[in-house]
């Protein structure tokens, strides 16, 4: 039987503005196919502007299987897009992450938390920013760092991995090229990076 690999956030995941298969989910299965383990199609339940109250009533109204053999979680963009409260997004990311690990079969070490990237150096953020909340882009920049934190104590303190992207996300600044038509979400380049970062976690999780 081949291996099972569910996905869950928001447009990050499902590769806003991009073709499917450059969307890191499938570039993850591509990487691992290649690498010679038999994986099915990633299962992706997401959907550009998610929440984390939005994905926890999409996850509830799914059917899905009853484990997989890898879970990976990227969300929390919105939340902080939007102005929510950061306190708000922990308590509802905790609950997230837990579902995440009981679709794993309780196996932690097959859950794999990615960072929100930082979309205040996006095109899109230089034409947008400052915005109606006078955020501008060091402000937004550290408004996805704290949400970084939160959600990296929790995913840390559960033995789940945790996976920078941000960091590599901010490399982009400037190039418009490596962004998605639209200016704002990343393009093919970054999500490969995203991709082989989840395979190294899945290759640990198989031994």
């Amino acid at each position: 039987m081949p291996y099972t690999l569910l996905t869950l956030g928001d447009s990050y995941t499902i590769g806003e503005g991009v073709p499917l298969y450059e969307a890191y989910p499938s570039q993850a299965v591509q990487l691992l196919r290649a690498a010679g383990h038999s994986f099915a199609a990633p299962e992706i339940v997401a959907r550009t502007g998610w929440t984390t109250d939005e994905l926890e009533q999409a996850i509830a109204g799914t059917r899905l299987l009853p484990q997989y053999d890898f879970v990976t979680l990227l969300i929390g963009v919105n939340n902080e897009y939007r102005g929510r409260d950061l306190d708000e997004f922990a308590r509802e990311f905790d609950m997230l992450l837990r579902r995440a690990i009981g679709l794993a079969g309780e196996r932690a070490d097959h859950v794999f938390v990615l960072s929100i990237p930082d979309w205040g150096i996006s095109p899109f953020a230089g034409s947008h920013l400052p915005d109606d909340k006078g955020r501008d882009q060091l402000a937004v920049s550290a408004e996805i760092d704290a949400f970084n934190a939160a959600a990296e104590e929790h995913a840390l303190d559960k033995g789940v991995g945790f996976i920078d992207i941000t960091t590599h996300s901010r490399s982009f600044a400037g190039q418009a090229e490596a962004f998605a038509a639209d200016g704002l979400h990343p393009g093919g380049r970054q999500y490969e990076y995203w991709a082989e970062k989840v395979v190294e976690g899945i290759l640990g999780g198989l031994g």
